[in-house]
């Protein structure tokens, strides 16, 4: 990569960091969201940790973390910010539904949606609110699934998916039933946010929330079942843009 190439990618990242490292108000709010999932002691895997951000509001917590993010510039943020925790360990990897090696389409940037899909960097291309973006280099990164994972760490309480169009790749690569998870959407590609959904139904999630962008607050009272979530997604418009959505095995107490 040029001399320029690696001053944009240090631009993007310390720009994300000011986005998601900011505000106080914001941080406040992630953890009320996340009490809901991760208990004192709890594992949570977070899976594309992009600038920790979520790392840090789990280990507040008191979750151990394992962090999995294969941007190499993102996964030395990662490295610098964490060095000294050790309950947090980084895994500079891609998940997905098969281990080996993919091509990683990185935005200098704007390095937290660098992608590994194909099909989501085609969905951007003009689309509202994805203005500017370009994925325009490519390198390849080692690929592991949420299975393997947990074999080698062990069972999450919570999973954080965050893969910017990969995730139902990586929900492929889980058969092991895990308490909870989340995973991003985008309005560009709502099918493929059905199809998580679908996945999770599959792997036994049963009730189902979801946050609109970064207002870390969930927005169904009551959960929803996967019909239910699945129709309150085709009626978003095209502007909400993007969002989390919550699985959970049992329904939550009223």
């Amino acid at each position: 990569m040029r001399v320029a190439d690696k001053w944009r990618t240090l631009r993007g990242v310390v720009r994300s960091l000011g986005i998601y490292y900011g505000r106080s108000a914001r941080r406040d709010a992630m953890d009320r969201l996340y009490r809901q999932f991760v208990a004192p002691g709890d594992l949570v895997f977070d899976i594309g940790a992009h600038v920790g951000d979520r790392v840090a509001a789990f280990r507040r917590l008191g979750a151990r973390v394992v962090a999995v993010e294969p941007q190499p510039a993102l996964a030395r943020t990662l490295r610098l910010l964490f060095w000294r925790d050790g309950a947090v360990t980084i895994e500079p990897k891609a998940v997905g539904r098969r281990a080996g090696t993919i091509d990683l389409k990185l935005n200098l940037d704007n390095p937290t949606v660098s992608s590994a899909s194909d099909a989501f960097i085609k969905s951007a291309d003009g689309a509202s609110g994805w203005e500017g973006q370009a994925w325009t280099h490519a390198v390849p990164v080692p690929v592991t699934t949420l299975d393997r994972l947990i074999e080698r760490h062990g069972r999450p309480s919570f999973i954080k998916l965050d893969v910017e169009g990969f995730e139902a790749e990586a929900l492929a690569g889980l058969t092991i039933a895990v308490p909870a998870l989340s995973f991003e959407f985008t309005t560009i590609q709502k099918d493929l946010a059905r199809a998580c959904v679908e996945r999770c139904t599959a792997l036994g999630f049963v009730r189902y929330n979801a946050a609109l962008g970064e207002s870390q607050a969930l927005i169904h009272a009551p959960w929803q079942d996967a019909a239910g979530i699945a129709a309150w997604l085709d009626t978003l418009p095209m502007a909400a843009n993007s969002g989390d959505i919550y699985a959970v095995r049992t329904a939550p107490a009223p």
